[in-house]
């Protein structure tokens, strides 16, 4: 039987991130300390364990059948391979970011000034669209010092929480783009990989859509239910049973965790007694 051959990230949040996704879609293998190659026992697939830098281009010449990179890794490389999932993890923004004690306006402020950043192709793309002219210096690693040893007046780089720019006197001013972790796949898979590829994908989906969801039982009075229902869309509808107290019913249904808060209070001046919340590891519309 083929085996899909999936390139992941060797290390870092993004690893950590794609392999816990697949022990959630019941995936199960032991990777050990430093091994570049794993094989689940329960699932026709084969790890990989690389660079993120060179991922893309495994992907590309077949070495790898599917990767997961991040959305900036895949627009920054550029290879002839195609997106087949969003996953919804790893958020961050690739920014630019100017000394704190710098006036900023607007983005023409970089015209004409020297840029660091580790992603050359996405920012001159950004400055191109905005015709803006600078010059990009290309470096790997430790972009944020630029600045303080004279190399750059601003940098182009990830940002997630924008501590680490603080530390380093700098003020992010202008989002070139928003990334998450993308599933990446060779454009020449046999059919049974693209068989293999689609079961996965419907794992991947069904724990996607248990994410932030929650299933909520409550108890109501059968005058409320209408009112009830209409803050509990579910699925498709609630499921509504009657309880063995006339005139008193049990309503089920599937919301957003968000949209639980935001109605919470309006369910209790609806009627509702008894209220359990429970977490959904898995959901298969």
């Amino acid at each position: 039987m083929s085996l899909l051959k999936v390139a992941v990230q060797k290390s870092g949040r993004l690893s950590e991130d794609s392999l816990k996704l697949f022990n959630e879609c019941g995936i199960k293998f032991n990777n050990g300390a430093k091994k570049l190659k794993a094989q689940s026992h329960n699932f026709p697939i084969e790890f990989l364990f690389l660079r993120d830098d060179d991922i893309p281009g495994y992907v590309e010449d077949g070495i790898a059948d599917i990767g997961i990179v991040g959305q900036n890794v895949h627009e920054e490389y550029g290879k002839d391979i195609e997106v087949v999932k969003y996953l919804g993890f790893s958020k961050c923004r690739l920014s630019l970011a100017i000394p704190r004690e710098d006036s900023y306006t607007d983005v023409t402020y970089f015209e004409g000034k020297n840029l660091a950043t580790s992603y050359p192709v996405i920012l001159k793309k950004f400055l191109d669209e905005k015709g803006v002219k600078a010059d990009v210096h290309e470096i790997s690693g430790s972009v944020e010092i630029a600045p303080g040893i004279g190399l750059a007046e601003g940098i182009c780089d990830i940002v997630s929480s924008g501590s680490t720019l603080l530390s380093n006197g700098l003020k992010e001013v202008e989002t070139v783009m928003k990334s998450e972790a993308v599933m990446v796949a060779s454009k020449s898979l046999s059919t049974d990989k693209k068989n293999i590829l689609n079961q996965l994908i419907f794992r991947i989906n069904a724990v996607l859509e248990g994410k932030n969801k929650k299933y909520v039982l409550l108890n109501a009075p059968n005058d409320s239910i209408d009112k009830i229902i209409d803050l509990l869309p579910g699925m498709r509808s609630p499921t509504v049973l009657p309880l063995a107290e006339k005139g008193w019913s049990s309503i089920h249904s599937v919301i957003s965790e968000d949209d639980f808060w935001e109605n919470i209070e309006k369910l209790r001046e609806a009627g509702a007694e008894g209220v359990l919340v429970v977490p959904i590891e898995k959901m298969i519309k």
